[in-house]
């Protein structure tokens, strides 16, 4: 490797800093937005500013930037700055892959160990070249690579999964019997006390986790407070319940929100002050080992024992790299994915959940409603009576929609970030390895399933949720070894070729990565509109749940026509995409449904009609996504087998079908759209049609059986497609007959 192309190399190790902090803070705001922003403790831009203010504080307090390669991970006194830049590059790379490829899905992950197993194996990599390379083979592999290090990482991040848990769920439990679901009255009893308690923990988790590496502190300092702890844990504890006693006694303030603010503010600034390494540490790193080979003889040949001691960090770097992660934090849409995820997973009420059930959570929720059952059983019922009542959820406060519904209480939110305060600062003061990721996850987690809002009809979903997250985590760490080994090899074998080739893999891998958000946001985006914004007018609500079904409508007209068109050009990518979007049309049908059982509520027993027809609706809406999702796996699978095309009389009837099909669809369409009564007389004549075209045209396929010139499989899709379209044009009328019956109900009551 040349020096130009370190001076390359270097330059392009600052830009990808720029990346990395972009990519990292999408990810981790998760930690600090989810307790906050899910409470609903304060507006979203109040809790932005705190959050901002929480990441400037930090990156002022981060102190040693070299604390990556300080822990041991490689020893760099083995290696030269050339061997070293192609380690820094290959994690760099990899890293912005990786957090990229998981803020896309929206799944936080812990930058701390992507970092760490990232150097890992770009080290191994670069030491097993080294190694081949030796005639005296002096050296062997443990010897470049600190092993001790990267287990005692894995230990702590299964402990720390495992506890954090465990402390959010008992912590919420007990908070949840002290002050229950109605917990504003018991705030003025124990509030002051309470708040307090949290108070300690966060105050003091900024003073161990976030102040740790200020560089305003000298080392006695440092040694101070860890001297007098428990008397600055004393003194935080009376000063905040005194104080919180005087706001609930004369000034009426609910004290949990300025609690969850500070927690808030607190997990930002530990964040920047700790993760800040993550991000930028690398880039740094080889930075400050190109300007010691330059300033040696040898700048190819020096090895980098000068990385091994204690870098003082620069503030303006610093406080660049804050503020480019607080715009990161105001304008990156990835973020707020990220932090829907942990948020949706929590969230008291039902909901449209994200995740599938699997047979391990199946086994998992099996398991734990047995073990229930049996503590239930061996508890005294005046006790369960005493649990049960304080722990049954409050009833829902009428006026308030969905949309302004917190996803949980301040309660739990504040519990969150107390708990996760006071585990991360354990640890650390045990000195640890933990990520806050994993701690603000499982704490979130521990309280979600503490607080009853795993209940029988969400609890499957949502531990699948975990395991996939929890999985993720796992895969984070292999997946960073695994490729930044490969992008290391490829780096120092091919040199210049090998940079530009994962230069260009990783600007596509990016850009479709984009795309593929773009299209997760287009879809939340049309899955918003069917929330009813008010379930308290009965007429206003089933106006609304017309348009929805219109919209629905629409979609479900505009996929058969792409899915008919692919199916008989045999274009396999455009089924896929089809296929892909049924899920999407499925949850479109759930969320209408729900959204009919509120309006349902609002009836009075008389209103019998009413009823009865929006009962009808629920049942022809499932026929119509059972249809539609039939005849799209069913063709896309025909052409993904690569079975034999539709013969070019079977297009030709498929066409007159479709037109005819699509025809009754926007019809009915046009009518829920424009609200106007339409005769039914033209839908039920266009019916008529379909199905006479749909018999003749079954004879037909007869003909072709008996020719043999349609084989089964084709026989098949053909009676399938054509059997399906016959029975969801039948839905559209009996739709428009609904609509039309209740237009007139409507009128009649108004």
């Amino acid at each position: 490797m040349g020096l130009q192309l370190c001076y390359v190399i270097v330059g392009m190790l600052v830009l990808f800093a720029i990346f990395d902090l972009v990519v990292g803070v999408t990810n981790d705001a998760v930690n600090f937005l989810n307790s906050s922003i899910g409470s609903k403790a304060a507006p979203f831009f109040m809790i932005m500013i705190i959050a901002s203010l929480g990441i400037i504080a930090g990156v002022t307090f981060s102190g040693g930037m070299m604390e990556v390669a300080r822990k041991g991970i490689f020893h760099p006194q083995f290696f030269t700055m050339p061997e070293l830049l192609t380690i820094f590059l290959a994690v760099m790379i990899t890293d912005i892959l990786l957090l990229d490829l998981f803020n896309t899905h929206g799944l936080p992950t812990s930058t701390t160990v992507s970092i760490v197993f990232e150097l890992l194996g770009a080290a191994v990599a670069l030491s097993v070249i080294k190694i081949m390379a030796s005639n005296d083979n002096a050296m062997a592999l443990w010897d470049y690579i600190n092993t001790a290090k990267a287990m005692a990482i894995v230990g702590g991040i299964l402990l720390s999964i495992v506890v954090a848990f465990f402390s959010g769920a008992v912590m919420q439990f007990i908070s949840r019997l002290i002050f229950t679901f109605e917990y504003q009255s018991r705030l003025k009893k124990y509030g002051a006390l309470w708040g307090g308690m949290a108070m300690t923990a966060i105050t003091f988790f900024i003073l161990v986790k976030g102040s740790k590496g200020a560089t305003f502190m000298d080392d006695q300092a440092i040694a101070w407070i860890k001297a007098h702890s428990y008397l600055i844990m004393a003194c935080i504890f009376m000063i905040s319940a005194f104080t919180f006693q005087i706001l609930i006694s004369f000034f009426k303030v609910n004290i949990l929100k300025p609690i969850v603010l500070v927690g808030t503010f607190a997990l930002a600034m530990a964040f920047a002050a700790n993760d800040l390494v993550n991000f930028i540490g690398v880039p740094l790193a080889g930075l400050n080992a190109f300007q010691n080979a330059l300033a040696s003889g040898d700048p190819l040949n020096i090895t980098m024992t000068a990385l091994s001691k204690q870098v003082q960090s620069q503030t303006h770097i610093m406080l660049v790299a804050g503020f480019i992660m607080v715009i990161t934090l105001w304008l990156s849409k990835k973020a707020r994915t990220v932090t829907e995820t942990e948020i949706g997973l929590g969230q008291q009420d039902e909901g449209i959940e994200k995740f599938e059930s699997i047979w391990l959570s199946r086994k998992i929720v099996n398991m734990f409603d047995s073990l229930f059952s049996t503590a239930k059983n061996i508890t005294p019922l005046p006790v369960r009576k005493i649990i049960s009542r304080r722990l049954t959820p409050a009833a829902p406060i009428k006026g308030i929609t969905q949309a302004g519904k917190p996803s949980f209480d301040l309660v739990r939110a504040s519990v969150n970030l107390m708990v996760a305060s006071a585990v991360v600062s354990f640890a650390t003061s045990l000195k640890l390895p933990l990520s806050t990721t994993y701690v603000t996850f499982m704490v979130a987690m521990g309280s979600s399933f503490s607080d009853q809002a795993w209940g029988r009809e969400s609890a499957v979903y949502r531990v699948t949720g975990v395991l996939t997250v929890v999985g993720g985590w796992f895969m984070t760490a292999f997946i960073a070894f695994v490729v930044a080994f490969i992008f290391a090899n490829i780096l120092s074998y091919f040199k210049i070729p090998g940079f530009f080739i994962l230069f260009a893999f990783a600007g596509f891998m990016i850009w479709k990565n984009h795309q593929k958000h773009k299209v997760k946001v287009k879809d939340k985006e049309e899955m918003s509109i069917y929330n009813l914004h008010k379930v308290e007018n009965f007429h206003e609500s089933m106006s609304q749940t017309f348009d929805h079904l219109a919209f629905l409508l629409k979609g479900i007209r505009e996929s058969f026509d792409i899915g008919f068109d692919a199916l008989f050009q045999e274009d396999l990518y455009k089924l896929r995409h089809e296929r892909e979007r049924v899920k999407h049309f499925q949850n479109s049908t759930n969320i209408i449904i729900a959204n009919i059982f509120k309006v349902l509520r609002l009836l009075s027993k008389e209103d019998q009609a009413i009823s009865y027809n929006y009962y009808q609706i629920i049942r022809r809406l499932q026929k119509l996504t059972d249809g539609h999702r039939d005849t799209i796996i069913r063709s896309s699978m025909h052409v993904s087998n690569r079975h034999k095309g539709l013969l070019d009389a079977q297009i030709a009837e498929l066409k007159e079908i479709k037109k005819v099909f699509l025809n009754i669809f926007f019809l009915v369409e046009t009518a829920f759209r424009n609200k106007e009564i339409v005769d039914c007389q033209e839908a039920v004549e266009q019916f008529h049609y379909l199905r006479e075209l749909v018999d003749d045209f079954n004879e037909n396929q007869i003909g072709r059986i008996v020719d043999d010139s349609s084989k089964t499989r084709l026989s098949i899709l053909f009676y399938a497609i054509s059997g399906n379209c016959v029975m969801m044009a039948k839905q559209n009328v009996k739709l428009l007959d609904i609509f039309n019956e209740s237009f007139k109900l409507n009128q009649k009551c108004s």
